[in-house]
């Protein structure tokens, strides 16, 4: 499942940081540790994770096997400022936003055959 956010008034490379923590873990692990982390972009991504698992869900997807497959943080637009500076000058400030997209996949689990376990008994049986 698939959820974004565009123009987040964070710049992107602290948007990364909170990024590359939750990147591949599973949906729990990740809110989990958005829940305690001290970074201002905790809560948006949080916020963007649990919209995407709700669009999980409108699909029919259990919640449980759900994992951060991709979380992309692309550089969005530049508000360009300017501030007073020394001697009548002055200086550019870039306000830097950021576009995020989040995918998530399934993690399929495999089950052990059982098939030869039971062929197994069968053959002691005779």
């Amino acid at each position: 499942m698939k959820a974004f956010l565009k123009n987040y008034r964070q710049s992107p490379r602290k948007v990364r940081l909170v990024a590359g923590l939750i990147k591949g873990k599973n949906v729990s692990e990740a809110i989990a540790e958005l829940n305690f982390l001290a970074k201002r972009a905790g809560l948006p991504i949080k916020k963007l994770l649990l919209s995407a698992v709700a669009n999980a869900k409108q699909m029919g997807i259990e919640v449980d096997n759900l994992f951060i497959k991709e979380l992309r943080v692309d550089k969005g637009i530049v508000m360009k400022r300017m501030m007073p500076a020394a001697m009548g000058t002055g200086h550019r400030i870039n306000k830097r936003t950021s576009h995020l997209n989040l995918l998530l996949a399934e993690k399929v689990i495999k089950k052990p055959a059982k098939t030869k376990e039971i062929k197994a008994k069968k053959a002691v049986k005779k």
